[in-house]
């Protein structure tokens, strides 16, 4: 079994660290990309993390993953409550997807209280600021390991 796992992110997630500190923190992605890295040598995982602004990126490296990551941990920015395709996508995928969120969503704009993903999602990560990302590949060794 592989134990590549991607990290997917989507809509402004390159300006983490830069856009709404209060909100997101002062850590870039490149920052939570580099603890991400040390924390799945630890489990015996490897991960691929990649961001784009562009709805049908993130599906085509979520058809990708089919054939080469055994799970997905998935921040689908904005695309969270917009995005059937995103949601169909994972659907497809055959191994554990975590949704994850660096802020406390349900305690923001009403609109952000509803997921597509998560109908899809294994387990959802919300509220933990950047520290989730890490608690996300912790949490994804366990659900590969059975």
């Amino acid at each position: 079994m592989s134990n590549l796992v991607y990290i997917l992110n989507g809509p402004n997630l390159n300006l983490l660290g830069r856009r709404e500190p209060e909100i997101y923190g002062a850590d870039t992605l490149e920052d939570v990309a580099g603890r991400c890295t040390e924390v799945a040598k630890t489990e015996g995982l490897t991960v691929e993390q990649r961001q784009s602004n562009h709805e049908g990126q993130l599906i085509d490296w979520i058809h990708d993953a089919r054939d080469k990551a055994a799970g997905i941990i998935i921040n689908p920015g904005a695309y969270t409550h917009t995005s059937i395709a995103i949601l169909d996508a994972l659907s497809a995928f055959g191994g554990p997807v975590i949704e994850l969120h660096i802020s406390q969503v349900h305690r923001r704009e009403r609109f952000r209280h509803h997921s597509y993903v998560s109908r899809r999602a294994d387990v959802v990560i919300a509220g933990c600021g950047v520290h989730g990302y890490e608690l996300a590949v912790l949490h994804m060794a366990k659900l590969l390991q059975g």
